[in-house]
């Protein structure tokens, strides 16, 4: 899996830099009244690539941390429900202990030939 997102990130950013090379005219951004910002094409769409990139980062950490703030009564419960059935293992283990142990059996091929020796 490492080598498919080794080779997707190389591929993106060959592209990047195959359409930075070919963008190279200068574009004004107009970012509020007053403020404008100009740069070559391809470094404002890759600084906007950025920025997206970033807030999708920040979106998906967000995400996962809310689904673990949902899940910690399920977690809660799970781990409850661990430790009863490792004290019911526990339990059954000293009643396995306290039991008496049964006579073994006897190999019966071996009474057969006893028998027959007799």
């Amino acid at each position: 899996m490492k080598q498919v997102n080794f080779v997707v990130i190389f591929v993106i950013c060959l592209a990047l830099v195959l359409f930075g090379i070919e963008n190279t005219t200068p574009s004004v951004i107009h970012v509020v009244q007053g403020v404008d910002f100009e740069a070559p094409l391809s470094v404002e769409l890759i600084i906007a690539a950025g920025i997206g990139a970033t807030l999708a980062w920040v979106f998906s950490v967000w995400v996962q941390l809310q689904g673990i703030a949902q899940k910690s009564p399920e977690i809660q419960q799970r781990e409850l429900r661990i430790q009863q059935l490792e004290e019911d293992v526990e339990r059954y283990r000293v009643e396995l202990e306290q039991l008496p142990m049964l006579p073994q059996a006897k190999n019966t091929a071996q009474d057969e030939n006893e028998a027959y020796v007799q």
